[in-house]
């Protein structure tokens, strides 16, 4: 019988077999939860649940996030296969 080695996020019981993945998932809840509790603080009328999937929904693109701040605000407006061609475009070597 076999062992296999398993890392389970004590935010939402998810189970992970690799660790880098687990940290990287418990990582993003972290930021969702401080997102969520900035906002909660930050703005007054926004139910419970809707600020929780704002948080969450930041957290899991913050790099398109991060990209709009920094001068490229169009990002936010692309399709989801607009993002999709963006990042499986193959650099052309000479």
């Amino acid at each position: 019988m076999a062992i296999i080695p398993m890392w389970k996020c004590d935010r939402d019981g998810q189970l992970f077999d690799d660790k880098k993945a687990a940290e990287e998932h418990d990582k993003l809840l972290e930021l969702a939860a401080n997102i969520s509790h900035w906002l909660e603080q930050s703005v007054e009328g926004i139910p419970d649940d809707a600020i929780e999937n704002i948080g969450l929904l930041m957290a899991s693109n913050k790099d398109m996030l991060m990209k709009a701040m920094k001068g490229k605000p169009e990002v936010l407006l692309e399709t989801p296969e607009e993002k999709d061609e963006a990042s499986n475009v193959t650099p052309i070597s000479a």
